[in-house]
């Protein structure tokens, strides 16, 4: 339980984070990505600070024996970019391009009860769903 609580907490945390740095709007995205128009660094500024947490924080749970609420660290161990690695960046690199919204802001944006957000998580979760059922790498 206190994992889930912990968990709940630290997406809040996130979530107004993005709020306060104004990443769940769309048009903020869309300008950092206009760089021969009205260009906005904006979206850097807090990619970098992000950047920066995780890296310090990261060289901390190096250093840990076993994290602080689960028996073992799951860190990613394939190494190799293959083909549907690069699809999968390509069309969320796409999709982030075309709409402004990357999957935390969307979510995040959900209160706002605006179609955009709702039709962006609609898509997200219907595309995980076929790619599930159609699509994943079998063992």
């Amino acid at each position: 339980m206190k994992q889930v609580v912990l968990s709940f907490v630290s997406g809040l945390i996130f979530g107004f984070g993005l709020s306060l740095g104004g990443m769940t709007k769309p048009e903020r995205v869309i300008s950092f990505l206009d760089v021969t128009g009205n260009w906005d660094p904006s979206l850097m500024f807090v990619m970098f600070g992000a950047l920066v947490i995780y890296a310090s924080l990261y060289q901390v749970a190096k250093r840990m024996k076993k994290p602080f609420l689960a028996p073992n660290f799951t860190r990613p161990n394939r190494t190799v970019v293959d083909r549907p690695l690069v699809v999968g960046a390509v069309l969320f690199g796409a999709g982030w391009g075309l709409v402004g919204y990357c999957p935390a802001p969307a979510i995040t944006s959900l209160p706002s009860l605006k179609l955009a957000p709702a039709l962006f998580v609609t898509s997200l979760l219907l595309g995980m769903w076929l790619f599930q059922r159609f699509g994943a790498a079998k063992p």
